[in-house]
């Protein structure tokens, strides 16, 4: 009666019906008497029409309302204070100004926590008080309703797709999220890189976060109680808890930032503390001033620690990985130090849409846009990774190719020596007793004169003929001698004096100037006997007068040997034996070529590519 609140017709409630200008309220203690509840200071109105301040999130708010059904028929309507009162119990003031509780009816659906059901006979009219229980959040405020009891789950299904453009937001960012998820961990079990194992855990808490915001946020039932009153700012500290374990590996901290490496060890200390102290104060404490200074101070000295990052971060901006994160935690940074404002600064919703007044919908942005600078660094970082893998690929490969390089130089080196020494043994053993059995058949013809044996005349004839051949496989044998110059004026001296005293007389050109180029034994061997067999082959079949053998060193090795004699029957060439299928071969052993015609008299050339050094 003081107060004068008019009562509220529940007969004329045809959905529903806002009443904070019908009601008056107070605050009591917990442990406040309920039958001395009419002594409370009432205020007409409510007290806080906005986010309600933490020091009264421990106390009972009560309501004072009155209402009356005008109909000539009994009449129900359903109260709702707001979305996270988990407990209401409403009074009713009999006739002596006592108090009857009213039964507790709620309506048939799953988030229904929040409601409690008002039944009035005709003409009645009450006077209420309604005694809440808050969540333990600083986001709740007063919204009092009376609700038609026909349309109350369409007001349920109406307050569970309140701001519908933030969930589908919320979806689209845990879609991201749960991708981000499955690339990390696929890329940790590959690689066994712990970064990606740590990436992981931060996108799947605050995965979980704003897919139970999502999902389960605005709804009067006990998971979303629970979510707002203390799990997510639990899975908020877990997420940015991997977080910096994810950046100290990334960046190698330790070893390459140590100022980095200590500030994300300073975070990390903050937020293990804020869990355990956060924990300990929900579950055992009745007052939300601790909770409150704990959840305040910790994310007060996160955003301090982030922008000391960002500062550091942008004097090391010339590391394009460390560019990458310091644009990511800028703008991290910066949405959620707007996500923290409006969390204190409340908005009027009239001014702007329903999506940029919300807390929630600037702290996604910025996991959005940390998202996409890490894609972008993770992409430059593989792509460094790559290119460092490929250059140490190549320079394996190089070190493998010159071990083995070196490895055949070993061989050609022993080789080398090995022929060297087998040619300097020959000489000395082999030559040296040639030639004594040779001077010893000449002083045994001498002595004998006229009557020597031909058997003397033959073993000089051999020794000479092996000493020659013997010569021959001593030059082929000297690497010294491993040279393009060297085969050609060994061939010119042979060939000359092959010829000495016979009837051919022999010719020999040969270019004026040679290009240096190595020819290894077996080439320089395989050339030299070729010549010597087209020279023994001329000497006993050509009947030839004269041979001319021209050398040519321009692309090739050429030796062209001609003779003026008879000609070589090309249809039967049995007289020659197995010499030219010798030549033939040899040459193809060496990738030469061997051809032989009749050209006045019979033209053989003999043809080995060479390259210049």
């Amino acid at each position: 009666q003081q107060l004068q609140l008019a009562p509220i017709d529940i007969s004329q409630v045809k959905f529903d019906r806002e009443i904070q200008q019908n009601i008056a309220m107070c605050y009591s203690e917990v442990d406040f008497p309920v039958e001395n509840l009419s002594s409370l200071p009432f205020q007409k109105g409510l007290i806080h029409k906005k986010n309600l301040p933490y020091k009264v999130v421990s106390k009972r708010p009560v309501f004072y309302v009155n209402l009356v059904n005008s109909a000539d028929s009994a009449g129900s309507v359903y109260f709702f204070p707001g979305r996270y009162f988990p407990n209401l119990t409403i009074f009713k003031v009999s006739g002596s100004n006592k108090l009857e509780k009213i039964p507790d009816i709620l309506p048939d659906n799953p988030n229904n926590l929040s409601y409690r059901k008002i039944t009035l006979a005709a003409k009645e009219i009450v006077s209420l008080y309604i005694v809440l229980e808050q969540v333990k959040t600083y986001t709740n405020r007063f919204r009092p309703h009376i609700i038609n009891s026909g349309y109350i789950n369409s007001f349920i299904r109406d307050e569970e797709n309140f701001r519908p453009q933030l969930r589908y937001i919320g979806l689209l960012i845990c879609g991201l999220l749960l991708m981000m998820i499955l690339f990390s961990l696929v890329n940790f079990f590959q690689g066994a890189n712990k970064e990606f194992f740590y990436y992981s855990g931060y996108a799947l808490f605050l995965g979980l976060l704003f897919a139970i915001k999502a999902l389960g946020g605005y709804r009067s039932n006990a998971v979303s109680f629970f979510l707002d009153g203390y799990l997510d700012f639990i899975l908020l500290c877990a997420g940015h808890l991997f977080y910096f374990s994810f950046i100290q590996r990334f960046l190698n901290t330790k070893e390459q930032y140590p100022f980095a490496h200590k500030l994300c060890n300073a975070g990390k200390l903050i937020l293990v503390a804020a869990i355990v102290a956060y924990t300990l104060l929900n579950q055992f404490s009745n007052s939300f001033a601790p909770e409150y200074f704990v959840e305040t101070i910790s994310k007060f000295l996160l955003l301090l620690i982030a922008g000391f990052f960002v500062f550091y971060a942008a004097g090391h901006r010339d590391n394009k990985i460390f560019n990458f994160l310091f644009w990511g935690n800028l703008s991290m940074l910066f949405f959620s130090c707007l996500s923290y404002l409006l969390t204190f600064k409340s908005v009027n919703i009239n001014s702007f849409p329903d999506i940029f007044i919300s807390s929630i919908f600037y702290y996604q942005m910025g996991v959005f846009f940390e998202l996409v600078f890490f894609l972008a660094g993770i992409s430059y970082k593989n792509k460094m990774q790559i290119i460092e893998q490929t250059r140490e690929r190549e320079r394996l490969k190089a070190e493998n190719q010159l071990k083995e390089y070196e490895k055949q130089l070993a061989v050609l080196t022993a080789q080398k020596e090995e022929r060297s020494r087998i040619s300097l043994d020959m000489h000395d053993e082999l030559g040296s007793g040639m030639t004594a059995i040779r001077l010893m058949s000449e002083l045994a013809r001498a002595k004998l004169k006229e009557n020597s044996p031909v058997e003397i005349d033959r073993i000089s004839d051999s020794a000479n003929d092996v000493l020659n051949k013997m010569n021959a496989i001593i030059w082929s044998m000297n690497s010294g001698n491993d040279t393009l110059d060297n085969l050609v004026s060994y061939i010119r001296i042979y060939s000359l004096e092959y010829f000495e005293n016979t009837p051919i007389k022999c010719t020999v050109n040969t270019p004026e100037h040679i290009e240096a180029s190595e020819l290894s034994g077996d080439k320089r061997r395989n050339v030299f006997l070729c010549v010597k067999e087209t020279l023994n082959n001329a000497l006993k079949h050509s009947s030839a007068s004269e041979l001319i053998i021209d050398i040519e060193t321009n692309n090739a090795l050429v030796i062209r040997i001609h003779d003026n004699g008879k000609g070589i029957d090309m249809q039967n060439l049995r007289q020659f034996g197995n010499g030219l299928k010798n030549i033939q071969k040899r040459m193809e052993t060496i990738e030469g070529s061997f051809a032989i015609e009749n050209k006045n008299g019979t033209t053989t050339t003999i043809t080995l590519p060479i390259s210049f050094s």
